[in-house]
This record gives C-alpha cells, sequence and structure tokens, in this order.
C-alpha cells in the first residue's frame, strides 16, 4: 500500500497531494448492512486547470475527458468497488493516473494518402453500375399492352 502523498504518474509527471481532495461517502449498491453505515467510497477531486502540470498535457486531458469534467474544470473520479477505504483511494488514485499518462503521450501525426489509380477505376465503375441499377427502378411504360 502507498502512502497516500504525491501522486507519480511517470517518472517525470507527479501530481503534488495538495491538488487533489478526497472525500469519503457510502458506497451505493449490494452490501447489505455494511454498506449502509460505513463510508468507503472515495471521491477523488482534481482541479484540471489550476494543476501544476504543463499546458499542453492540460488540454489534451481536457479534449479527452472533457465530458467527465464540472463546468468549473474540476475532476471527479468516484471508486467504491472495495470493501476498504485504503483500497478505494488507491483505486482512484490509479485511475488518475492512468488518465494523466494517456494524456500525457501525444498522438501521431496522421499521413496522408493518395489512392491508388485502382482504387479509384474501381469506385467510378461501381458508381456507375449502382446508377444503372437504380435507373431501371423508374416507373414501367405499360401502353404497349
Amino acid at each position: 500500500m502507498s502512502d497516500f502523498g504525491d501522486l507519480r504518474v511517470s517518472d517525470a509527471l507527479t501530481v503534488p497531494a495538495w491538488e487533489l481532495s478526497e472525500a469519503f461517502v457510502r458506497a451505493s449498491g449490494p452490501g447489505g448492512q455494511h454498506v449502509n453505515k460505513v463510508s468507503t467510497a472515495v471521491q477523488l477531486t482534481w482541479l484540471v486547470e489550476t494543476s501544476s502540470l504543463p499546458a499542453e498535457i492540460k488540454e489534451r486531458f481536457a479534449k479527452l475527458f472533457g465530458s467527465r469534467m464540472t463546468n468549473d474544470g474540476r475532476l471527479i473520479l468516484e471508486a467504491g468497488s472495495h470493501r476498504s477505504q485504503a483500497l478505494n483511494r488507491e483505486a482512484a488514485r490509479k485511475r488518475l493516473a492512468e488518465m494523466i499518462l494517456k494524456a500525457s503521450q501525444k498522438p501521431k501525426r496522421r499521413i496522408r494518402t493518395k489512392p491508388t489509380k485502382g482504387s479509384i477505376r474501381r469506385r467510378i465503375a461501381e458508381k456507375k453500375r449502382r446508377g444503372e441499377i437504380k435507373s431501371l427502378r423508374g416507373n414501367v411504360d405499360r401502353t404497349e399492352e
């Protein structure tokens, strides 16, 4: 078990402990009497915009996980799958570290490719064939009967 100090994401990235706040709440779901009387679930809160991470990582984090953040740029992670506070705390911190690590990786630039002449020819031929099929779906002239 870790000492719950600074959150070490990688060798180069660390989130200081003062940027994280934790609140313990009662877990939802099954569990009988234990779940109703003990606050074992953890809500880990981290204010992304004012964190000490580099600006480019914060931008990528907001782009990747913006839907999970509040309007004021606060990320709230809940972990309540374990029966102990320490394990839930560890799970929430691990999840946050994985999210930050994912945001710290620069996406590879896409290299545009040109379609081959054969694929262009096949595409046009298929379009012409489909057009012919659709043109035959018109009204049938039955006046000659």
